[in-house]
């Protein structure tokens, strides 16, 4: 009996330690979850798709892409965006995903128009999908990073306003 409650302790503390890493269902479902998600799933497709293919040269843009999209997706599910305040979160996915969409656009160009293989024209195909999931994601996040900035800038705003009201008012006297 002794080994079976010393076992009973032990799964739900290492159980919680397992959910400590899993992201949340809230997360999961969340528009920022899902776009991540969709990323790191076509990047995937994509990277098996240009192992098979004879454009294997565009095998590093998937592999990276996807390796990217794990990290911001833990990083975001794990909350370390809140946690490491020095590190401008917004500002660093917004220049991945612009740069993941420019990138994905034209080696899915070359690989459609220069590759006559299968493979090559689904890794196309499916760029050409993630290009426009990051165009999307961009997009949200352009105006995210656009609504942090006006609220950052309004609240010194004010203070600037009546420095320069109360410096207007002792010039008109």
């Amino acid at each position: 009996m002794d080994r079976s409650e010393a076992e009973d302790p032990d799964r739900p503390a290492s159980q919680s330690g397992i959910r400590l890493l899993l992201p949340s269902r809230e997360f999961l479902l969340s528009r920022k979850g899902l776009l991540l998600l969709a990323e790191a799933g076509l990047s995937f497709i994509i990277f098996i798709c240009f192992i098979a293919s004879k454009a294997a040269s565009f095998l590093t843009v998937p592999l990276l892409t996807f390796l990217l999209a794990l990290c911001f997706f833990f990083a975001y599910s794990l909350k370390l965006n809140e946690k490491f305040k020095a590190t401008y979160w917004l500002l660093a996915y917004f220049l991945c995903c612009v740069i993941a969409a420019v990138i994905y656009f034209a080696i899915s160009i070359a690989a459609v128009s220069k590759y006559s293989d299968g493979a090559a024209k689904a890794a196309g195909v499916f760029g050409f999908i993630a290009t426009i999931v990051y165009a999307v994601d961009f997009y949200l996040t352009f105006n995210g990073l656009v609504t942090s900035l006006k609220q950052s800038d309004s609240s010194d705003a004010p203070e600037q306003h009546r420095s320069e009201e109360d410096v207007s008012d002792s010039d008109s006297d």
